[in-house]
């Protein structure tokens, strides 16, 4: 981590989208009231103006609050219409200046639906995100809005194109194995790896016949790598296989090879899971530009999943994502990147505590909450 750019600073040129001369809160000052109190675990706006009125004697040493707590009204109205791209550059600007990326980490990028931001009885589509997840951080990097009548597929190479990302694997689920995201990622000069299902036409079945046949013949004159780990814990057992392959032989039967900028490996993982009596079985399949290192290919593949564990699971049970009815405007985008702010701030905290004690902690004790807004 570095202490380089204040996320308060990176707000300064944030255009204010109201009228001028009839604004009574400062922007700057409306955003950082909502950002402590969803810190202090604030979930609509009404939380957001009970914990201002609250805390206002303790907010008053750092902000002016020339006209008082703005009420719940004008907090939902100024995130309506707030610019939702410009708050987010702002913020990934915060991180690109704080979290530092080690070589070699696994970048997750992943797309979560914000259930509650949708209304299917007025054909209001809920909020799409795709988002970028520094694995060994723990932290988000950034995320863009899947556009209406799009698909994550056009979201993945604008935010990947906003992130510095060399040095960095990157792992992508199979909605975004395609060519130009590929292309995309070795032109930031980092790696993939992408899991292969039915959706890129002959590709899977190719790299799913050729692992068939080289296992046949017990990966006999077949230049390959492999690995297995062993994990026990909670009365659960689950083992995994995998195999690396970089047999040129592999490339010329597979169709679409010359698409695949940088690609120098394919991939076959086993999962075997025991849970009492039962046991669960399933192969997939991968292609990346890594060298067939099946150890580190297996890292990059499980660490991919901490994005749905660590950050998904968190968003929904610790900060009620899917929950959140809000839909006007810019509100269930906005909103969401004050949780993306509350979540990366209390990663970076040392204290030892889940992140929803830490919002307890910060909700009671105010020197707790300001240690959290140091971090800024």
């Amino acid at each position: 981590m570095s202490d380089g750019v204040k996320l308060g600073e990176c707000f300064e040129d944030l255009p204010d989208p109201r009228v001028v001369g009839r604004c009574e809160h400062k922007l700057v000052e409306i955003i950082l009231i909502a950002m402590c109190a969803v810190l202090s675990g604030a979930e609509g706006w009404e939380d957001i103006e009970e914990f201002g009125q609250s805390k206002a004697g303790w907010l008053k040493q750092f902000l002016t609050l020339e006209h008082g707590i703005p009420s719940h009204d004008t907090f939902r109205r100024v995130f309506s219409v707030l610019d939702a791209a410009a708050f987010q550059e702002r913020f990934m600007r915060w991180v690109g200046g704080v979290f530092r990326l080690t070589s070699g980490q696994v970048v997750a990028v992943d797309g979560k639906t914000v259930r509650g931001s949708g209304m299917e009885s007025s054909g209001q589509r809920a909020l799409h995100l795709v988002s970028a997840w520094a694995s060994a951080n723990g932290v988000l990097l950034g995320q863009r809005k899947v556009a209406d009548k799009s698909n994550e597929i056009t979201a993945i190479p604008a935010l990947l194109e906003d992130l510095y990302l060399a040095g960095c694997i990157v792992t992508i689920d199979a909605m975004g194995c395609q060519t130009e995201i590929a292309r995309t990622i070795v032109e930031r000069q980092a790696d993939y790896v992408l899991a292969l299902k039915g959706n890129q036409g002959h590709l899977h079945d190719d790299v799913q016949e050729w692992f068939a046949w080289a296992k046949q013949t017990g990966f006999r004159d077949r230049p390959h790598t492999f690995c297995q780990t062993v994990n026990k814990g909670h009365g659960r057992l689950e083992i995994r296989r995998c195999w690396a392959l970089s047999d040129p032989r592999a490339f010329e039967v597979i169709r679409h090879h010359d698409g695949w900028t940088g690609l120098q490996s394919i991939v076959m993982v086993e999962r075997e899971r025991h849970v009492d009596a039962q046991i669960q079985r399933d192969t997939a399949y991968f292609i990346s530009s890594l060298p067939a290192d099946a150890k580190r290919l297996a890292h990059a593949v499980r660490a991919h999943w901490s994005i749905e564990n660590a950050f998904h699971w968190t968003l929904d049970v610790t900060f009620r994502e899917d929950a959140a009815r809000l839909r006007s405007g810019h509100t269930a985008e906005n909103f969401a990147i004050l949780r993306h702010i509350a979540f990366n701030l209390l990663k970076r905290h040392p204290a030892k505590l889940s992140l929803k004690r830490q919002r307890y902690r910060a909700a009671l004790d105010d020197s707790f909450l300001a240690e959290l807004l140091a971090l800024l």
